[in-house]
């Protein structure tokens, strides 16, 4: 697969839910980018007290304690138990968090084009599963594999991100820049919180929901600004995992175009294993952070404008 081929790899997993009393198969999917392992339920879970009832407790995974999240309570979906043969925890690791997550059965891994992934839009009765799934595609025989929002389960039990919403009021910039910034993000709590705090350093915001929309926004800009858009852009911030176009597509054909490519370009994933990074890299990008911290994105916008 070349590194910017708009292609992701999910583990293709099954929850089976009691509908009236039949068996309901959900097929849904994780990006293997975030996946460290899958491994058997474990024999001892320890409990940890004033959780909510999805996080089981935590387990020893080869010497490391990680939180149990099962995913059935946390989407309120009643288990089919007697359709469970065997129940598996797919590891995860993401925003620098490990987290392990009990499915039903883990089924394959997937090559899917992120041009095939649609943005989720579920109707407001759908509480379920409305702010849990981050996207969907088709798959064989026509069914829809959902894409969990797994950054929305951070949210839910209050992990704290390094420099959640709490620090970002504490943060205060020595130095204001002018000049207009794009951001592109598929999730709206992330362009809020990058426009916030891109606004507070000083520069106007421009924002795109996916690479796609990005692409069109740089064309409109250059018809604004034509060769002097150096002068006005001054930064670029993408997202990794965004539906139609992702972030690594996105940036090889910024710095493929001769017209864009001087113009610095950061990554803000929560994806946070070294092959993303390297890969955010070997594009051409200036910087890969893991969603997010204030004052390192400060701290490196600073250095890559003062070259």
């Amino acid at each position: 697969m070349s590194i910017a081929s708009n292609e992701m790899e999910l583990v293709d997993f099954r929850l089976y839910e009691d509908k009236e009393g039949e068996t309901y198969e959900g097929v849904y999917g994780i990006n293997v980018a975030k996946v460290s392992g899958i491994v058997v339920y474990p024999d001892e879970i320890f409990e940890s007290p004033g959780s909510p009832d999805y996080l089981l407790g935590m387990f020893d995974l080869r010497g490391e304690i990680v939180p149990l999240i099962d995913l059935t309570l946390w989407m309120n979906i009643k288990p089919k138990e007697d359709a469970v043969n065997e129940k598996k925890v797919i590891v995860t690791e993401f925003n620098n968090k490990r987290l392990g997550f009990v499915v039903h059965a883990t089924k394959r891994l997937r090559r899917i084009s992120w041009a095939n992934i649609e943005p989720a839009m579920f109707s407001l009765n759908d509480e379920n599963q409305r702010g849990k799934i981050t996207g969907t595609t088709r798959i064989e025989d026509g069914r829809t594999l959902l894409i969990l929002d797994l950054e929305s389960i951070i949210d839910d039990l209050d992990f704290r991100i390094p420099m959640g919403n709490d620090n970002i009021e504490d943060f205060k910039p020595t130095r204001k820049f002018e000049g207009s910034v794009l951001i592109l993000d598929d999730s709206s709590i992330a362009r809020k919180l990058l426009h916030s705090t891109m606004t507070d350093i000083g520069f106007s915001v421009i924002e795109a929901i996916d690479g796609q929309a990005g692409l069109e926004r740089l064309e409109q800009l250059y018809e604004r600004w034509g060769n002097d858009i150096t002068k006005h852009l001054k930064l670029i911030v993408s997202d990794v995992e965004m539906p139609k176009m992702d972030g690594f597509h996105f940036a090889a054909q910024v710095k493929n175009d001769a017209r864009f490519n001087k113009i610095p370009l950061i990554f803000n994933s929560s994806i946070s294993n070294n092959l993303s990074a390297a890969k955010g890299k070997e594009i051409g990008a200036e910087a890969y952070l893991v969603k997010f911290d204030a004052k390192v994105f400060y701290d490196e916008i600073t250095r890559i404008l003062s070259k």
